[in-house]
């Protein structure tokens, strides 16, 4: 029997189970990735479907809504006289505002009764604009107010400017009686910040120019309309601010007047309006520009002062006049901006001064009140002292200095301008023009909408539907699609420059301070200012409002990215420093991402200001929406469809700010 042996050998191994092979990642879809589906089923669409249902309306023709509007128009001015909601209501209204404005301006500005002049001459406002930038801020001010009132007189537009001055004035003190007390109780209650913030953002949101024709409805063209729609515009930042400032003092501080046994009266009175005063003063600032900026737009509805001059101007492609006057404009902002600013500050820096002479300070005010008084009398009293000297050379010259500027640059720079101009219009405007204007309206809903939802959420898809079908109903669909048009073009041009110079200044401190000051001057400016320089170098055209548009949006948008960039953590800049990134990996990689929540803002910001400003450059060429309240101002036939634009800005701006400020949110969650 053989036995089988076994031979030694390698003890047998376990087999080990092999790792499973690698699963491919799942790439997340993100938004971006969606927004770039929607555009490219839109451009798809747009090649079949091109020139049909795109809601097109000539200039002089007319939808029903717009025939129903006029006949309202026209059953209003009939029964104004009649109508107890106009007898006791809107025209008392109109009544109050035109006394007080008349009151103003008889003051400084106009003829007062039998008087060929006003009250006050030049050389006694001029003495009391020095005294109270010297009561409410300092010496420096002073100066400056009496060197640039005195700067108006000489361009030979005193009574222009008082006009502004007075209409300033008035709807500045009509806007405060009710901001500063809405503004203490949106601060003191949660609940009433809750009622009143959607509101102030509307107002907000809403073009100077929308703000002209609904009011013209109930108070006529004129002055008191114009006080009015300054009142209504000039209101929101005095309102939100102040809430800010109540809110802002310490609960502790409070606390401790309420367990001293302060009442909630001598807890406001006493504590919580002298802790927020520098904070108030700052919205009282912001109320004053916000005036002055309506004031000069609220020419179109006959508003006297320095905007009806330039309005007259731009309508006659009068640069030279224009830029005088617009000069005029920005000295008087410059002025008013400087004064409300350093009375915000005034006690802090003056302590920190330490100048020997505040001992003494009671004692100089009063006898600066007494000079300011003689001057006032002087100027009350004797015609010299009354009628501003000189026969406005001044102004003159640099009118004709301003045409001659034009006039070189037409000549000598129009192949570079014209080209700048052609290519971005032929390369950017027509081309996206084109796709919103000749796709089917429907198509454009369906795409604003499907980005709203992407980029803001269900609420921002619905706000924008509501939006979308609104615009459908006013008629002017394809009117709003070239507003539309040149307002994205513009806020696109906007970003990238705010990027550039944003990043820059929030890297570089140095830049920062040498940059700031000209980006917080050109944000005092009034929009039609900006009109006036471009129109001398692109003439009157549509490209010539978006440039305007840019040059008035930049400054908020470089301004929130700049504060975006340097917010972000400096260690975690030196640890990607230290791992190797160059600058602009730091920039891209680093900055901007973490800097996201800031550029939405920006954007947001950048889209109201262009919007607004788009619309103003229908003065200049802009066309479509702009030009319709234009004309609507101008021609009664066109007043229903005027309005109608009006109600057609104001969906777009809604549009753009829910939007924007929803992925403003999702972004910074």
């Amino acid at each position: 029997m053989t036995v089988a042996i076994e031979k030694p050998g390698k003890p047998e191994q376990t087999k080990q189970a092999e790792p499973p092979p690698p699963v491919a990642p799942v790439r997340r879809i993100t938004r971006p990735m969606v927004v770039a589906a929607i555009l490219v089923v839109w451009l798809v669409l747009f090649a079949v479907l091109r020139g049909k249902q795109t809601l097109s309306l000539a200039a002089a023709d007319l939808t029903d809504l717009h025939r129903w509007l006029n006949d309202v128009n026209d059953s209003i001015g009939a029964n104004r006289n009649s109508n107890p909601l106009f007898l006791y209501g809107f025209n008392e209204i109109r009544l109050v505002i035109d006394n007080l404005l008349t009151f103003v301006q008889d003051l400084i500005s106009q003829p007062s009764g039998d008087r060929p002049l006003p009250q006050i001459g030049w050389l006694g406002v001029v003495g009391l604009a020095g005294y109270v930038s010297w009561a409410v801020a300092n010496w420096r001010v002073a100066l400056l107010a009496v060197a640039g009132f005195t700067f108006l007189g000489l361009q030979g537009l005193w009574q222009e400017s008082m006009d502004t001055l007075a209409l300033t004035l008035s709807a500045v003190l009509v806007a405060l009686l009710f901001a500063i007390p809405l503004g203490v109780w949106a601060g003191l209650s949660p609940r009433a910040n809750r009622i009143v913030t959607p509101f102030l953002d509307f107002m907000q949101t809403m073009p100077t120019f929308v703000y002209l024709a609904p009011l013209t409805l109930f108070f006529l063209i004129g002055g008191a309309s114009a006080t009015i729609a300054t009142v209504i515009y000039a209101a929101p930042p005095a309102i939100r601010i102040t809430a800010h400032a109540i809110r802002s003092v310490p609960a502790t501080t409070v606390e401790a007047a309420a367990s001293m046994g302060a009442t909630r009266r001598q807890s406001l009175l006493k504590v919580l309006l002298p802790m927020s005063k520098r904070t108030v003063v700052m919205g009282i600032n912001q109320t004053i520009m916000a005036a002055l900026a309506m004031v000069t737009i609220a020419a179109l509805i006959d508003a006297p002062g320095l905007g009806k001059t330039v309005v007259q101007a731009l309508q006659s492609l009068d640069v030279g006049t224009a830029f005088n006057a617009g000069l005029a404009i920005v000295v008087m902002a410059i002025v008013l901006d400087r004064v409300t600013t350093a009375a915000s500050g005034r006690a802090e820096a003056a302590r920190r001064s330490g100048s020997p002479l505040l001992k003494w300070r009671r004692h100089l005010l009063a006898a600066g009140g007494v000079v300011a008084a003689v001057l006032v009398y002087l100027s009350h009293t004797y015609l010299w002292a009354a009628e501003f000297p000189g026969d406005g050379s001044t102004g003159s010259n640099i009118a004709k200095a301003a045409d001659d500027v034009t006039t070189w640059a037409q000549d000598n720079l129009s192949g570079l301008t014209n080209g700048f101009r052609d290519a971005i219009t032929n390369g950017l405007l027509n081309p996206f023009q084109t796709l919103l204007t000749d796709s089917p309206w429907w198509l454009v809903g369906a795409a604003l909408i499907g980005i709203a939802v992407v980029l803001g959420g269900w609420r921002a898809g619905i706000t924008t539907a509501v939006c979308v079908g609104l615009l459908v109903a006013t008629g002017l669909w394809s009117d709003g699609m070239t507003t539309l048009a040149s307002t994205l073009v513009a806020t696109v041009l906007v970003m990238l420059l705010g990027v550039v110079l944003g990043v820059w200044m929030g890297r570089s401190a140095l830049v920062d301070r040498l940059v700031r000051p000209t980006l917080d001057a050109a944000q005092v400016m009034p929009p039609f200012v900006y009109l006036v320089p471009f129109l001398a170098l692109f003439g009157a055209t549509r490209f010539t409002a978006i440039v305007a548009a840019i040059v008035y949006a930049a400054p908020v948008a470089i301004k929130i990215i700049a504060d975006g960039v340097r917010t972000v953590p400096a260690t975690t800049v030196e640890a990607a420093t230290s791992t190797g990134c160059n600058t602009w990996q730091i920039i891209t990689k680093v900055q901007l991402p973490m800097a996201r929540s800031a550029l939405t803002l920006a954007t947001n910001q950048g889209l109201i200001y262009v919007l607004s400003m788009v619309v103003v450059g229908g003065l200049v060429g802009a066309g479509a929406l702009g030009y319709d309240v234009v004309a609507g101002f101008s021609q009664g036939q066109l007043y229903g469809k005027g309005l109608a634009a009006g109600l057609a800005i104001v969906l777009l701006g809604v549009m753009f700010d829910r939007i924007t400020q929803a992925a403003a949110r999702r972004t910074s969650n």
